[in-house]
């Protein structure tokens, strides 16, 4: 059984269901291989049960302070399996809205395993999918163009083998019914951070290692400084610089213990649990490209700047492409590689002025350069630095800790970078995105009104700082 279309879309996530509704709003015939549930990982494995997981942490880090705000809590107590209900509820209701749109755009859904064949009897070229489906039934889908969607999952570390009890990644530390008393978070990457922050608050012991010299290394120095300092503050205890030792591993009693090298010393480190965060790793393995002339560079697909393969009717998107491997970078992608099939002007962003968050408490932002890469590209950047103490709103909202920082060219007075951390930043970081798109320049964003009293005051403020004339400081 062979079906005739348009597009196909191997991978139903964040990627894939926008690449499909794009090209049903251009009036193409489109088809979503699945293998498991429509949203993919970002949806039931990644960011929408992490940031559910995340509110209920700082909600109840909220309350313990509620004394601050003039209100007496006689009792506080956490139910974690409340906490998974919500989850569970947000999760599903998203998971409903995705499996609407499907049908409102009129996309047809396969489920199954999907793999790309060579030229066949089907097509004289490679791009056609065989579906192997739950009961065993084959289907060939024979499309004119496709755009793999596969998506990533968590990277392991050699001898440090997830057990889905001990040694985690965050799938399986998402399915936790009970809380463990201590972690061990192995990567300070965003979602190690994350998982520090939201299992800190509530109320396991945390400690983080990470290899790199600092934690976030692939944020402005500024910004992972002063994560770092917020962390620990709290009580994280952070090790960077370190390198965990797995073939030290030993596991008794419901605890885990492992050495590793922190400052040319040995030290051992016991927890209840491991999770190991190390990066995610794209899913090119069963997809079926060995039938094909895609070629797999450093684990992910190659692609040119219109997303393209090797083979220019085959497309690629998202994580299995690497990049900054996020759920919104994706989604970009998706429209421009859908637009380019179309034979419309497709709109791409570099990766560098993609937005970038970080869900902690607080809360980290970015888009553009980092001081030390704008240097690097050459640039003689001038720079504008505002505390959030500085902003009423931060003070009123009880969460005054971090700053924006933003970056300029000197010479042109472009804007370079922008980079933020402090409360709720996640929510107004695509202002610094927009006026990087519009060209602006950092006195043209001050010039917009930023209503008093808001958190967003501090981008105009940063903004006036970059040429010392910000009003509040």
């Amino acid at each position: 059984m062979s079906n005739q279309y348009d597009i196909a879309v191997l991978g139903g996530g964040t990627g894939g269901y926008a690449a499909a509704i794009r090209a049903a709003q251009l009036g193409k015939k489109v088809v979503v291989i699945e293998r498991d549930k429509l949203g993919g990982t970002c949806l039931h494995r990644g960011c929408i049960p992490s940031k559910s997981l995340l509110r209920s942490a700082e909600l109840y880090a909220e309350m313990k302070q509620s004394e601050d705000y003039g209100i007496s809590v006689s009792s506080l107590a956490l139910n974690y399996s409340k906490v998974l209900e919500r989850k569970q509820k947000v999760v599903e209701q998203l998971h409903q809205g995705v499996q609407y749109l499907m049908k409102k755009n009129k996309i047809d859904v396969v489920s199954g395993n999907g793999r790309i064949i060579g030229p066949s009897i089907f097509s004289p070229r490679s791009g056609s999918i065989a579906v192997e489906k739950a009961d065993g039934e084959m289907e060939t889908i024979v499309p004119q163009h496709l755009i793999i969607a596969t998506g990533s999952r968590p990277k392991t570390l050699d001898g440090l083998e997830v057990d889905g009890e001990t040694v985690l990644t965050s799938d399986e530390a998402l399915g936790l019914e009970e809380l463990p008393s201590s972690v061990l978070i192995v990567g300070g990457g965003v979602i190690g951070v994350e998982w520090a922050s939201m299992l800190n608050d509530f109320g396991v012991s945390v400690t983080l290692v990470e290899f790199a010299e600092r934690i976030l290394p692939m944020e402005d120095d500024e910004i992972s400084k002063e994560m770092a300092r917020i962390l620990a503050r709290r009580g994280i205890k952070l090790y960077t610089g370190a390198k965990v030792l797995p073939d030290t591993m030993v596991k008794e009693a419901g605890t885990v213990r492992i050495e590793a090298v922190h400052n040319g010393s040995s030290i051992e480190l016991t927890a209840d649990k491991i999770i190991v965060s190390v990066g995610r790793q794209a899913n090119v393995e069963n997809i079926g490209l060995e039938n094909t002339d895609i070629r797999v560079e450093r684990g992910v697909i190659k692609v040119n700047k219109h997303l393209q393969t090797a083979e220019p009717h085959i497309y690629a998107i998202g994580d299995v492409i690497g990049g900054l491997q996020l759920a919104h970078a994706a989604t970009h992608e998706a429209i421009a590689a859908v637009d380019h099939i179309a034979g419309l002007e497709p709109n791409r962003l570099p990766d560098h002025r993609i937005p970038r968050c970080i869900y902690t408490r607080t809360e980290a932002a970015s888009t553009g350069w980092t001081e030390a890469q704008a240097r690097e590209q050459g640039y003689d950047v001038k720079v504008g630095k505002i505390p959030f103490k500085a902003i009423g709103k931060a003070l009123i909202h009880g969460d005054s800790e971090g700053f924006v920082k933003v970056i300029a060219d000197r010479k042109t007075n472009d804007l370079l970078g922008v980079h933020m951390i402090g409360p709720r930043v996640t929510e107004y970081i695509a202002e610094a995105s927009l006026a990087q798109l519009l060209d602006a320049a950092p006195w043209e964003v001050s010039l917009a009104v930023h209503p008093h009293p808001t958190l967003s005051e501090i981008l105009g403020e940063a903004m006036l700082a970059v040429d010392g004339r910000a009003i509040g400081l």
